[in-house]
């Protein structure tokens, strides 16, 4: 079992609030990642389920036990922080199964875990080299591996990817997805990138300023946000927000409108627009465009798009697509 629960879970730092009262549930076996900018309380949030920061109030559930209280190393979680925090003096070997000779597991026992878990990361023939003599996609995977061989309840990572390269961070991206497949072991995963929230959760959590404002599969946050600030953290690029004239048609402060979700005519349609500058990504082109009273706005069109900088264009939005949000930022539902 890994369940995890958070009862109103609450950390402040005398005056200062940091999370004001989180209330969550995670079934056994799910990968849930915490989403949102810099300085939302998602890393805050993952490092109080690890016992690594304390509760101001509230309470932490493992597996239906009351775990505030508990030490790190007796709530049965594994951590991999966004440092690799490998002992530079030792083979990979030995990093990985440092924490089972600390805990007195017998030699074949060790041996058995460190095989199996380099095998399930393709390190198996990188065992006895140093950390100085791998990438850092290599180095990435021996803190997993470390984490793997403890036989966790649950495993907390905290921005693993951040200090790799574009190209390093999808492939990992992938292994981390496939290793969550074959453990089947509850994951949390905490990231600001939202295309890796997208594309490796089964339930994404975006906090704002220590709140949850919504919590759901990709797809619901996608097409279904809760306020103005999911509809614009989640997706790239993001979604147009419009507001003033153009929203009060639709009985809206602001409306949202996604750049996929426009289409583009040279003759006529609801919002004229001039192009700005248009990015030619093979498969899609991206329009900037300038709508006048709806303002700067991005346009998908498939393919490549034939565009000139100061065309003139129109678009029209896709009515059933139409986000609605009232003047507090909440969704309008029908």
């Amino acid at each position: 079992m890994g369940t995890i629960s958070l009862k109103n879970a609450r950390k402040a730092f005398g005056d200062v609030v940091i999370i004001p009262g989180a209330s969550l549930d995670i079934k056994n076996g799910e990968f849930v990642v915490f989403v949102g900018p810099s300085g939302c309380g998602k890393s805050t949030l993952l490092r109080m389920i690890a016992g690594l920061e304390d509760l101001t109030s509230g309470a932490i559930l493992i597996d239906g036990k009351d775990m505030t209280e508990e030490a790190p190393s007796k709530r049965g979680l594994s951590m991999v922080f966004q440092s690799y925090a490998l002992y530079p003096h030792m083979s990979v070997r030995g990093n990985i199964s440092f924490g089972l000779k600390m805990a007195g597991m017998p030699k074949n026992e060790i041996d058995a875990k460190v095989a199996k878990a380099a095998a399930t990361l393709n390190l198996t023939e990188y065992l006895d080299r140093k950390p100085r003599q791998l990438s850092g996609g290599q180095r990435q995977r021996v803190a997993i591996g470390r984490a793997i061989v403890r036989n966790p309840e649950g495993f907390l990572f905290d921005e693993p990817l951040s200090n790799l390269d574009a190209a390093l961070r999808v492939n990992m991206r992938l292994e981390i997805m496939q290793m969550h497949k074959d453990l089947g072991a509850t994951m949390i995963y905490v990231t600001h990138d939202q295309v890796e929230a997208m594309t490796m959760a089964d339930r994404i959590v975006v906090l704002n300023r220590g709140n949850i404002e919504q919590v759901g599969s990709p797809l619901e946050l996608y097409n279904r946000p809760d306020s103005l600030f999911v509809a614009g953290f989640i997706g790239s690029p993001k979604m147009n927000l419009i507001s003033g004239k153009p929203a009060e048609k639709y009985n809206a402060e602001t409306i949202g409108i996604r750049p996929e979700h426009l289409d583009i005519s040279l003759k006529d349609g609801t919002w004229p627009a001039k192009i700005s500058l248009a990015e030619h990504l093979g498969a899609d082109t991206f329009l900037h465009v300038d709508a006048g009273p709806c303002g700067m706005m991005t346009v998908r069109a498939a393919g490549e798009y034939d565009a000139a900088p100061g065309v003139k264009i129109f678009l029209t939005p896709e009515p059933d697509r139409i986000h609605r949000f009232d003047k507090d930022g909440k969704a309008i539902r029908k």
